[in-house]
């Protein structure tokens, strides 16, 4: 299955790095085009996770033994390295957590706590994946805040004229993805923060969809929160990170109880520890730490240039390959956009073409992706959603569209 792009990438040679791309599904090779959801896991990443389990499985910051010092060594080492790939200023900002969900959740909580009053506003956009959604109508439920929603063009940009007029001196925060999971939007995140910040109003950005695609600078961003899985990237389930700045995570209260967040219990007081430790309450997934590092390693590995690049010409074939499908109809068509091609086949209900692409070995994504509320704004039953990779190729494209023509012809 050769590649056909212009740019110098060798897909071929990346593709034998991931194992589950060599087994067939219906008696055809598979073919991944669900990266949005989860990406696929190279074979360094999984012989990570086993050889954890061999050699050093301990808990760790908790033993004097050499099994726990060679764990948490690991670990920390493995938070300095997100650290350096997100480009915090400190490994005390970075906050490990089971992925981007618990991450806004846990923003949702603990800054709520310390900073939103009764009729104070939260901002977020009409794109947001459920989880930068349903976290902040829970925390203004809580304490009478309101949230506000930032509307969208048709082509799936953010409205930017609407945002500015809604921004005003009861914001306490702008909640926004990077990346649109069901568009492919990439939104003007360093414009909003600035406009945010000149409010004094607080910014977090979901970048679950970003972080395999775009480089990310916190720091030049200058965001107050940052947030995402690793299993978007490369990366084991269960692991993400929350980056936050030292300054205001110092100033949010815990968002759970246990151990290794404390400094001292007694039965009259218990004290806190200091960052980052402070939010990881519990045992950690050290597993998915270390598996986190290994993909981040990997993907790094890559000549990230030539991958972006290889990932745009892609999207850019597959659209226009797509286009030449009678009946067709995109969503989300925003000049700066990537990795996603949305769709719907006029009078054929998304469910119904997934379930006949499926049969041809070809995974694809169908429904409202959660992200409901888009749905509604296109008066549509939902998404057909492809979403690429570093490993995907131009003939996976080529087999995607003769199934979608094939299905369409077969439901018609």
């Amino acid at each position: 299955m050769l590649d056909t792009t212009t740019v110098k990438f060798d897909v071929n040679k990346i593709r034998q790095d991931f194992p589950i791309l060599q087994r067939e599904i219906y008696n055809k090779p598979l073919v991944y085009f669900d990266n949005a959801a989860t990406t696929q896991k190279p074979s360094a990443v999984i012989n990570k996770l086993k050889s954890y389990y061999d050699l050093e499985n301990c808990n760790i910051h908790r033993g004097v033994h050499f099994l726990s010092q060679q764990a948490t060594e690991a670990y920390e080492d493995a938070r300095e390295y997100v650290r350096s790939f997100i480009k915090a200023r400190s490994s005390s900002e970075i906050i490990f957590t089971r992925g981007t969900t618990e991450s806004i959740n846990l923003v949702a909580s603990s800054f709520g706590k310390r900073f939103v009053q009764a009729d104070d506003e939260i901002l977020i956009t009409y794109m947001e994946h459920h989880s930068n959604i349903v976290p902040w109508q829970m925390m203004c439920e809580e304490k009478g805040a309101v949230l506000k929603v930032i509307p969208i063009h048709d082509n799936g940009e953010l409205d930017i004229e609407a945002f500015g007029n809604l921004l005003n001196k009861k914001t306490k925060l702008v909640a926004l993805t990077h990346v649109s999971n069901a568009l492919g939007t990439i939104n003007p995140v360093a414009e909003i923060i600035q406009k945010s910040h000149q409010a004094g109003t607080y910014v977090l950005i979901d970048g679950a969809q970003a972080i395999a695609h775009l480089e990310v600078d916190v720091q030049d961003l200058d965001c107050d929160f940052y947030c995402f899985s690793g299993h978007k990237v490369y990366a084991p389930m269960g692991i993400g990170v929350l980056y936050g700045k030292e300054g205001l995570l110092d100033k949010l209260p815990p968002y759970q109880g246990g151990g290794e967040m404390i400094a001292q219990v007694t039965f009259d007081k218990t004290t806190y520890n200091e960052l980052p430790f402070k939010f990881e309450a519990g045992t950690p997934n050290v597993a998915g730490v270390l598996g986190l590092k290994t993909a981040l390693e990997y993907f790094k590995e890559q000549e990230l240039e030539s991958l972006f690049t290889y990932e745009d010409e892609l999207l850019d074939y597959a659209t226009d390959e797509l286009k030449q499908v009678d009946g067709i109809r995109f969503l989300g068509q925003a000049k700066n956009k990537t990795a996603v091609v949305s769709f719907i086949i006029d009078g054929i209900h998304p469910f119904d073409m997934g379930t006949i692409i499926d049969k041809y070995g070809i995974a694809v994504r169908t429904g409202h992706l959660c992200a409901q509320p888009l749905t509604e704004f296109y008066g549509i039953p939902g998404f057909i959603r492809m979403s690429l990779a570093m490993y995907n190729t131009t003939g996976e494209v080529d087999r995607l569209v003769k199934s979608v023509i094939s299905a369409r012809d077969m439901l018609s």
